[in-house]
């Protein structure tokens, strides 16, 4: 009798299929003057073969869902990038016309700015050590050094 129904319907179905278990049970019982009351489906098992079966559906589904996840992460990082680059065009063609206009002051700004950026990080930081330029640090801390040649 289950042998009707195929898996999905057994799982979908189940209301209807235990419904129509019942009435087949009653009328055989009925045969051999047997009175059943009610009768549940307590335990519904497959073969081993339609486990795996449903289990690699399963996976794949899973599959083809992650696909479509990394497809669509990817065209959004793509757009992301198309619109930062036409910001970053539209920015330098806004700098090059306010230097064409004023001239090289905005350029030198930003130096500035970017260098106090940088020199604000540098204080902050406990591992940055300042070295003068030129020379030996170590013979400049005694004083002029003698050369005895």
């Amino acid at each position: 009798m289950v042998a009707q129904f195929n898996a999905d319907e057994l799982l979908t179905e189940r209301p209807q299929v235990s419904a129509l278990i019942r009435e087949t049970l009653i009328k055989r019982a009925k045969e051999f003057n047997i009175v059943l009351d009610d009768v549940s489906i307590t335990g519904l098992s497959y073969g081993k073969e339609f486990s795996l079966a449903v289990e690699r559906k399963q996976v794949a589904q899973q599959e083809a869902e992650r696909s479509k996840f990394v497809v669509a992460k990817a065209d959004q990082e793509r757009r992301a990038a198309v619109i930062r680059a036409e910001g970053e065009s539209e920015a330098a063609r806004v700098i090059s016309k306010a230097t064409a206009g004023a001239g090289m002051g905005l350029i030198k700004l930003r130096r500035v700015e970017a260098a106090r950026e940088v020199a604000i990080t540098l204080s902050n930081s406990p591992n940055v050590v300042y070295l003068p330029s030129g020379g030996n640090m170590l013979f400049a801390m005694n004083g002029p050094s003698k050369v005895v040649a």
